[in-house]
């Protein structure tokens, strides 16, 4: 199965062939108890055993699908379905799914195109600033999640090779950049951005941090501002900061350091997944 946003490019690149067709099923709305919400899609590709994204598992999945199949094969014409998520799918969720099956081949190519850009734009905004360790980490956690990641570093070379992080290639969601000086990107991030500062040294850091401040000042459109280290260090950067002329309440749009609290690890791997919770808390917030 792939993830929803890896999805995004295998189906446009399956409708580059001739022949292919699809059926996007899509949660259009939903009532009471759901496993997921209105706007969720998965695919079925004609041909092919694999499925693209997700809208719940179980018996609704299952019945979707062999409802989507039965749509290429031309042995059903519903192209509208109400699901009620009780007894007789072997469910207990208690509410109704309506979903809408959309058959997709060439013709279609350019419309869904424009549609899962449209959907890729809705995406909360995350901009990593740092290709390390723990940067590799965060993007890795990032890449599958319903996120649009703006990856930069001042390193030449430091984004060469997707497959490095276990990725076939750089996800639709996923956009790096090499920068350098690697503040000025700052001034480039989409409005609304959730800034995280990771770079290989603390003068990039503090740098990257005074153009975000900079920016949050001029235009106040970015949403959280990020800094790993450990009080310490945000101590150490607040003081320089206030020495510039930044007022103790512009500091205290800083978050260092980041991640959830109350569980402690510093592991790349454990600092990611506490980010990403955290980046996730915020977008319901949002």
């Amino acid at each position: 199965m792939s993830s929803l946003v890896d999805g995004q490019q295998l189906l446009t690149r399956l409708l580059h062939s001739p022949r292919a067709r699809a059926v996007r099923v899509i949660v259009e709305r939903t009532q009471g108890s759901a496993p997921r919400d209105a706007g969720t899609w998965m695919a079925v590709v004609e041909g092919s055993d694999e499925l693209i994204g997700t809208i719940g598992g179980g018996h609704l999945e299952f019945d979707a699908i062999a409802h989507a199949n039965a749509l290429l094969a031309g042995t059903a014409s519903e192209w509208q379905r109400r699901y009620a998520l009780g007894p007789s799918l072997g469910q207990c969720c208690g509410g109704v799914v309506h979903v809408r099956f959309e058959l997709h081949n060439t013709d279609t190519r350019d419309a869904l195109r424009a549609q899962l850009a449209v959907e890729q734009r809705s995406r909360m905004p995350v901009a990593l600033f740092g290709g390390g360790h723990v940067g590799q980490a965060i993007a890795r956690a990032l890449a599958p999640l319903p996120i649009s990641l703006h990856w930069i570093d001042s390193r030449e070379g430091i984004f060469a090779d997707a497959n490095a992080l276990g990725l076939a290639d750089w996800p639709a969601n996923v956009v790096v950049e090499h920068a350098e000086p690697i503040q000025d990107a700052v001034q480039d991030l989409a409005p609304r951005s959730h800034v995280l500062i990771m770079s290989f040294s603390h003068a990039e850091d503090l740098d990257i941090l005074i153009a975000c401040l900079l920016r949050r000042r001029a235009l106040d459109d970015l949403r959280f501002i990020g800094l790993i280290g450990s009080k310490t260090k945000w101590a150490t950067f607040q003081h320089r900061l206030l020495a510039r002329g930044f007022t103790e309440a512009e500091c205290s749009h800083v978050t260092c350091p980041i991640g959830l609290s109350g569980i402690h690890g510093k592991e790349p791997e454990v600092i990611a997944a506490l980010v990403a919770a955290q980046l996730l808390g915020l977008r319901r917030l949002d």
